[in-house]
């Protein structure tokens, strides 16, 4: 499959994308902007992609170590490109194997962080993409959320925290797959297209181990009130900046 090389703005990373296949969206922008990471944190990104997530959260923050794993092959092969087209190998690497046997080649309670932009949907929700990379992508198709949390739960260290960015129709399974696995949900984001429609993402960080008290933050609007279906809100416009 072919790919284009695309510069990013945010944290000055160039990055290879399919050229016809999945290709990432504003989604792990606003992770990676609302993701709090402290200094020397060790941190794993379940379903890494392109890598642009640990990219990105190795030029923006002092992590000092990012594991990105990835099932696909042709996205784990790009994410490594990305590692090296970046000069980030000694900070970040890329497994290539399934979250769902993360106790294989990682040791429990090992990460500070554990951030994710998994799959939204079921497999009988909407149309599956023709192409499988599409597909697996945006589709529950190699584990879905309660695999996802629990990859997270044997990560995390504990009080160590797991942020996601997730449908907002789908929160109320987000919160409930949470508490089940011991890690309580800490702070929310709605995210909506624009002033006055109705929120169609959530970010969400929980804590594992952390005691119950969620906090509600303002909502975070994509694109200005008004403008025109590109446009984004100065807030969004920021998150670009270097």
């Amino acid at each position: 499959m072919a790919d284009i090389l695309e510069n990013l703005s945010i944290g000055n990373i160039q990055l290879l994308q399919a050229k016809n296949g999945y290709r990432y969206s504003i989604d792990p922008i606003l992770l990676a902007r609302f993701v709090q990471v402290k200094a020397g944190d060790r941190i794993a990104d379940l379903g890494a992609g392109c890598g642009i997530l640990p990219v990105l959260l190795a030029q923006l923050t002092g992590a000092a170590e990012l594991v990105g794993i990835e099932l696909q092959t042709e996205l784990a092969e790009r994410a490594v490109k990305n590692v090296v087209l970046n000069s980030l190998q000694e900070r970040v690497s890329i497994v290539h194997d399934d979250i769902r046997n993360v106790r294989n080649f990682v040791k429990p309670a090992t990460m500070d962080m554990v951030v994710s932009n998994p799959p939204y949907r079921h497999p009988d929700s909407g149309r599956i993409a023709p192409n499988d990379e599409r597909a697996a992508a945006r589709h529950e198709l190699a584990g879905g959320l309660p695999e996802f949390i629990a990859a997270a739960k044997w990560l995390l260290k504990n009080g160590g925290g797991f942020a996601v960015i997730y449908l907002a129709e789908r929160l109320p399974k987000l919160l409930t797959t949470l508490v089940a696995a011991g890690i309580e949900p800490k702070r929310l984001r709605m995210v909506h297209p624009r002033y006055g429609a109705e929120a169609k993402l959530v970010l969400l960080e929980g804590r594992k181990g952390g005691r119950p008290g969620l906090q509600v933050e303002p909502p975070l609007f994509i694109y200005k009130t008004g403008g025109s279906e590109r446009e984004y809100s100065e807030e969004v416009l920021r998150m670009y900046d270097a």
